[in-house]
């Protein structure tokens, strides 16, 4: 993959990356539909493949996540991808390098998953150092990704611009996840609890953060099979928790629906 990568780069062709775990869906077709637009036809859209197991703190979540291969290359050829690498491994044994993030890292996912992070920015400088991406595409439903994946090409000096395609939703309001196969038609209907809290903070302007929360737990977890996980109204740039909710912090949320756990947030 790097050899092919050194080629591109002395073609003068641009690359943009946009990694995957695999299990696609819509939302990742907007990512690299958002790609291919940055590229255009001379450049070239790599999808990687990979169920990265260093971001993954429970092995029964490992072993459950979805994995479609045959359907995703599917997809990747409806959307003309130009690459697929989809590795087997991307770890040598014995590996002792792990890339960490000290601030953005230290709540939220962070906190509820531990090593989860490293697993993230490990794996994707890894792919950054193998495909040699000029823009690389991630979703802002991994809000929190995001940030920490712009706090690592910063601070390592990646000459990598990150690109953020919106969260596309379901006809229910939830938001589109390779997780979503594993809920139940009961648990998806359930799910959509997510979509309206955050609508119901938008309408919430001006609250006290933790008034706002406890409601949002009463009517997230009225719903039979819902637990909650967290809910934070953080400032969008540094993840800082806030005291009042105001147009233009973040909401962020995890909830377990059964067995599945599921991320959203949205922008106030």
């Amino acid at each position: 993959m790097q050899r092919q990568a050194f080629d591109w780069r002395q073609a003068g062709r641009r690359v943009v990356l946009v990694p995957t775990m695999g299990a696609l869906h819509d939302g990742h077709r907007s990512l690299i539909n958002l790609a291919r637009k940055k590229v255009k036809k001379g450049g070239v859209v790599v999808v990687s493949i990979y169920v990265n197991p260093a971001q993954f703190n429970d092995p029964q979540d490992l072993e459950n996540y979805p994995r479609t291969l045959s359907s995703d290359k599917k997809i990747c050829r409806e959307e003309s991808v130009d690459i697929v690498f989809a590795p087997n491994n991307l770890y040598k044994k014995e590996e002792s390098v792990e890339v960490k993030e000290n601030s953005l890292t230290t709540r939220l996912e962070g906190v509820h998953r531990p090593g989860h992070f490293a697993g993230v920015m490990t794996v994707v400088a890894k792919l950054f150092n193998l495909v040699l991406p000029d823009f690389s595409v991630f979703g802002e439903k991994d809000f929190q990704q995001v940030a920490v994946i712009r706090r690592m090409v910063r601070d390592l000096n990646y000459p990598v611009s990150i690109l953020v395609g919106p969260t596309l939703r379901e006809e229910n309001g939830l938001a589109m996840s390779s997780r979503n196969v594993l809920l139940t038609n009961d648990h998806r209907d359930q799910a959509a609890v997510l979509s309206r809290a955050i609508e119901f903070s938008r309408q919430s302007i001006g609250s006290r953060s933790s008034d706002l929360k406890r409601k949002l737990r009463r009517l997230i977890e009225k719903q039979p099979d819902a637990q909650v996980d967290y809910i934070e109204f953080v400032d969008t740039i540094s993840l800082s928790p806030v005291t009042k909710v105001k147009k233009g912090s973040r909401i962020l949320l995890a909830v377990k629906i059964g067995s599945v756990r599921l991320i959203d947030n949205g922008l106030l």
